[in-house]
């Protein structure tokens, strides 16, 4: 099992059931032609599918039967567009704290389980896209507890924007794939050197 449209772009994954996250920023179009995975709703629903089976086997858990709706795929597409205006916050200048409690917006349903160990976890509810919803927000508010959400960030290269889990030791790293969008911007910042010289 692969989280599929993060391959695409080679980058690497995010530790654990984060990558749940990354992925589903990751199902927009690539700058080399490749598809939108929402696009439509057999696409959506293979990659829905295929998501939701890799989170559950990252967790233990048995995956659920996913089926898309019209409205479940708004849902996703919208909820790509939030993350994706999430991710797009500079890591040190997004919120961190306590936050005002009659500032939120219910965004998930799930249940709190735990094992024989006392181990915790969070069991996403509903069905088809809520419950794939559900597993995404489950996973950022793990996230911001242990302070892994600031590793969470889009490639710097515009004709990119790919999210990636930057594990570089001071958290500097700025584009997903060095060798492809690192190149490029540094091929570019060379050719405007260049004719700024002549």
């Amino acid at each position: 099992m692969s989280w599929t449209a993060s391959e695409r772009f080679e980058a690497r994954p995010a530790p654990g059931g984060l990558a749940l996250v990354q992925e589903l920023v990751n199902t927009h179009a690539t700058g080399g032609g490749g598809v939108d995975l929402l696009d439509d709703l057999m696409t959506a629903g293979q990659w829905a599918q295929t998501a939701a089976d890799q989170w559950a086997a990252v967790h233990g858990l048995q995956p659920p039967t996913l089926s898309l709706t019209p409205a479940g795929l708004r849902s996703l597409r919208e909820l790509r567009d939030e993350l994706h205006t999430m991710l797009d916050v500079p890591p040190d200048q997004r919120p961190s704290g306590p936050i005002e409690v009659d500032s939120v917006v219910p965004r998930a349903n799930a249940q709190l389980g735990s094992d024989a160990q006392g181990r915790m976890m969070m069991i996403p509810l509903g069905a088809g896209a809520d419950w794939l919803v559900s597993a995404v927000w489950s996973e950022i508010l793990i996230a911001q507890l242990d302070r892994t959400w600031t590793r969470v960030k889009l490639c710097r290269e515009q004709g990119c924007r790919s999210a990636f889990y930057d594990s570089s030791r001071n958290s500097s790293a700025v584009w997903h794939n060095v060798r492809i969008c690192g190149n490029i911007a540094n091929l570019r910042a060379s050719r405007a050197r260049r004719r700024a010289a002549d």
